[in-house]
């Protein structure tokens, strides 16, 4: 198997770069590409940008990626957060959110510490509820990303939404 070797310069010169130092700059790269009016054009960037960003959590986190008709990026809302192995969601706190954001559209997430990314019956129910919620004032819900270890499951793609 080969490797890849990353570089970083400091005061002494060119030395290979720590694991820490390139999980940092991949972190910053996605943060750039996931800048407030940069348009979402496929959904491997929110899944890059969720993964890295939630994925190694040790508690539960539900955020919020506000977006205009264009699905461009309009902010990212950290709503709640939990414990080990779950987060109380309000949908009301939700809609009020993404009224404030003035958003069209939203994909929302959550980090499942345990590392296993199978959705919960209680993934699915929330799902649908804020997707209700969403839809009496127009906001439609994209998708809802559940991130766990380094992998990503989308639940629009498993028929949910």
């Amino acid at each position: 198997m080969s490797r890849i070797t990353l570089m970083a310069k400091d005061a002494e010169g060119m030395r290979e770069a720590t694991d820490a130092e390139v999980v940092a700059a991949a972190r910053a790269v996605l943060g750039r590409r996931f800048r407030r009016g940069a348009a979402l054009t496929s959904p491997a960037i929110a899944r890059d940008y969720l993964a890295m960003k939630y994925a190694l959590h040790e508690r539960e986190v539900f955020v919020a990626i506000w977006l205009d008709t264009r699905h461009r990026v309009l902010g990212h809302t950290e709503l709640f957060h939990g414990t080990i192995d779950g987060a109380s969601v309000h949908p009301r706190e939700v809609v009020k959110e993404a009224l404030r954001q003035n958003a069209s559209a939203c994909l929302i997430s959550h980090n499942h510490p345990s590392a296993v990314g199978e959705p919960s019956r209680a993934d699915e129910a929330i799902t649908l509820r804020l997707k209700a919620a969403l839809e009496l004032v127009d906001i439609r819900l994209v998708d809802h990303l559940i991130t766990a270890g380094g992998t990503c499951v989308s639940l629009a793609e498993r028929g949910i939404l």
